[in-house]
């Protein structure tokens, strides 16, 4: 039964490296409203900073003016409000910013997640896990802090910028020309600056994603740098990757110190001249300056400075944001994605398999893995598929599975054309058993019933029977019983039984086993190999074996060789032959 789905469009849609700042303020568009009133309410609670100068300034000319004290009570209390707002509005600003903020956080990581879900295998293969778990949290974190940093501090900045400017204008506007050379010569630093700080960001993150790459790497071979004594060959190994952090950051961080210091050297000098330059106006007495109005000049000159330098050390904290905008996009900017959108929707299988002349070279395959195959495969058969190394078994099962599209001719599943099927609707009626099964930390429960936790204990129960694994999931305690991170408490027999247990749970109509029982002792093996026979029973199902011994009861065995098929048969036919799979045989 055939139906049609569309998928609705979602960041990964839009997303554009290419130009981060614009992606950056779409990944924020739907938080507009909410950005808009922490702005609003920034701008209340932070009016202190630049208010006060002006109160300041009016306490002293009252007293150097000896004005009546009922001047001086009524700013004591306009001061005391002015301050109290505070409190109140930073609680409502802070909720209204970690909102926008959190809510941009998960949709990048949601994003990011269901993008590599939607990646082909082939993608997989050629990234490490470390570099994509680093773009999954640390590029992420990045662009929220990043961001909450930029918004933060660039509230304050102009805000105090803009309320000093205003004042200044009204009040003294004869020192307005002073204070807006601050702004070109921050422009004119920044515009130095940026392209500096945008490379070496950029072969910063270089360095740190290879450094996540080789700690990944280091983890998952722990086992076998051990039991070779090579612990100082890795650690070599890390250390080298390690220095090159430290020297990419080293230099990251001195160019953003030499940047600051120029920042504030430059301003500091603005600042003094100011100061100087408003005590001899008061004391010459040009532009009718009070001491009040010396000491508001200067205040705001201190402020003016201050928000200038703040705005250029943001360049950095920018810079790197916009650079994990750009990383990102290596994943959600990726056009090598399984497309299945507005494809065939698969409801219900048969299992008739048919290769039609399927053909597959890798990008970089200097020959093709498989060439002109053509197999028909009747529902419920069992079909062995046995070769060399590099004949192309493994090629064949990825095409099966749907990880691989044929480069040229086609497969047919149920008499439909595969490159017209929604895969992942398919592949909710196969189940794959590999040579090393893959569990996750959790319980047996979790592990065999993944993807279905809405099924019932007795048929879970019976799952686990079937596939010869209750004797020791009782003994260990049951289906609430914890394996242990990838199944750690289990031999390599026991988490192949339980892989198969969750095969038989799905009830698939198309099964694929891979060097299902290649790993094991003899005592496992027939255990696995009598859960496998009531696993195959009434299923279309593909095997890849080295060992002939395991595919003797198939119904037929495809013997292949440099990605053909050069011999078809039952293993009793292929003997009598005395072909290729007789050879097999002797060896």
């Amino acid at each position: 039964m055939i139906t049609m789905t569309r998928t609705p469009l979602d960041l990964e849609d839009w997303y554009d490296p290419t130009h981060p700042v614009r992606t950056t303020l779409r990944l924020f568009s739907e938080q507009r409203w909410r950005m808009t009133g922490a702005a609003f309410t920034y701008a209340v609670k932070h009016s202190p900073v630049w208010v006060m100068p002006v109160l300041t300034a009016q306490v002293i000319d009252i007293v150097v003016d000896e004005r009546p004290l009922s001047e001086l009570w009524f700013i004591a209390a306009f001061m005391a409000v002015l301050i109290l707002q505070n409190l109140p509005l930073t609680s409502l600003y802070a909720h209204l910013l970690s909102h926008s903020v959190r809510t941009v956080e998960t949709n990048l990581r949601m994003s990011l997640a269901r993008r590599l879900q939607e990646l082909s295998i082939g993608y997989h293969r050629r990234m490490s896990a470390g570099v994509l778990q680093a773009k999954i949290v640390r590029d992420v974190e990045n662009v929220v802090e990043s961001s909450r940093q930029t918004f933060d501090s660039a509230l304050g900045a102009i805000t105090t910028l803009v309320g000093a400017l205003v004042i200044t204008a009204f009040r003294t506007p004869e020192f307005l020309p002073v204070f807006l050379l601050a702004v070109p010569a921050s422009a004119g630093l920044i515009v130095v600056m940026r392209k500096r700080m945008t490379s070496r960001n950029a072969a910063f993150r270089v360095q740190i994603e290879a450094m996540s790459a080789r700690v990944s790497e280091m983890t998952h071979l722990i086992p076998i740098t051990r039991a070779h004594a090579l612990e100082s060959r890795e650690l070599d190994r890390l250390d080298t990757t390690l220095v090159g952090v430290r020297e990419a950051g080293i230099r990251l961080d001195v160019l953003n110190g030499r940047f600051g210091a120029l920042a504030w050297v430059t301003f500091q000098l603005l600042s003094a001249a100011c100061l100087v330059g408003a005590a001899w106006a008061a004391y010459t007495g040009r532009f009718d300056l009070t001491p009040g109005d010396v000491v508001m000049l200067s205040s705001y000159f201190v402020q003016l400075t201050g928000s200038v330098t703040v705005l250029m050390t943001l360049a950095p904290i920018v810079t790197k944001g916009l650079e994990s905008i750009r990383s990102m996009g290596d994943v959600l900017a990726e056009q090598d994605l399984e497309r299945n959108a507005g494809k065939s929707q698969v409801s219900d299988v048969r299992g008739d398999v048919r290769f039609e002349n399927v053909g597959f070279r890798y990008d970089d395959g200097a020959a093709p893995a498989i060439g002109a195959l053509t197999l028909d495969v009747r529902a419920g058969e069992t079909v062995a598929l046995v070769g060399p190394s590099g004949s192309g078994k493994s090629t064949v099962l990825n095409l099966i599975i749907g990880f691989l599209r044929p480069t040229s001719g086609r497969i047919v599943l149920d008499g439909v054309d595969m490159a017209e099927l929604d895969l992942r609707s398919y592949r909710k009626h196969i189940a794959v058993v590999p040579q090393e099964s893959l569990l996750f930390e959790g319980s047996v429960r979790d592990n065999v019933t993944y993807g279905d936790n809405e099924l019932p204990d007795e048929v879970v129960v019976a799952a686990v029977r079937d596939a010869n694994a209750w004797d020791f999931v009782e003994e260990m305690g049951g289906l609430d019983a914890v394996i242990g991170e990838r199944g750690s408490r289990l031999s390599g027999g026991q988490r192949q039984r339980i892989a198969i247990a969750r095969a038989l749970v799905r009830n698939p109509r198309v099964l694929v086993l891979d060097e299902a029982t290649s790993a094991l002792d003899t005592t496992s093996e027939r255990l696995v190999q009598e859960a496998l026979e009531r696993l195959m029973a009434g299923r279309t199902t593909f095997v890849v074996a080295h060992r002939l011994s395991t595919v003797r009861g198939a119904d037929r065995i495809a013997v292949m060789h440099d990605g053909h098929v050069v011999e078809v048969g039952s293993h009793a036919e292929l003997v009598a032959a005395g072909g290729a799979y007789a050879q097999l045989q002797t060896l």
